[in-house]
């Protein structure tokens, strides 16, 4: 299976579990499942000033692998929406 970062939740230090068999990374973990508290932007890095890759309108999921203090790193259910996104505008479903 070709593995696309834009799609699939990858990065060189942790991936997706479900991956595993695929990729190789340092770490892997379960997806936690939030909901988006508002509109917001799916972000390249975690900077604001960053590229936007894919939106999330309110209500919409987000697959949360990595929560910082003010950054998520994780999936959105639409294709293409692997990136970073404020970690106060989700809340865990």
């Amino acid at each position: 299976m070709p593995i696309d970062t834009q799609v699939h939740a990858v990065r060189r230090d942790l991936a997706e579990l479900a991956l595993a068999p695929q990729v190789f990374a340092q770490h892997y973990a379960v997806p936690m499942r939030h909901i988006a508290q508002r509109d917001i932007a799916i972000h390249a890095s975690p900077r604001a000033d960053s590229a936007t890759v894919s939106t999330l309108a309110a209500h919409d999921n987000f697959h949360v692998l990595d929560l910082g203090q003010d950054w998520a790193w994780g999936r959105g259910d639409a294709k293409g929406s692997v990136g970073y996104v404020l970690a106060d505008a989700l809340t865990l479903a």
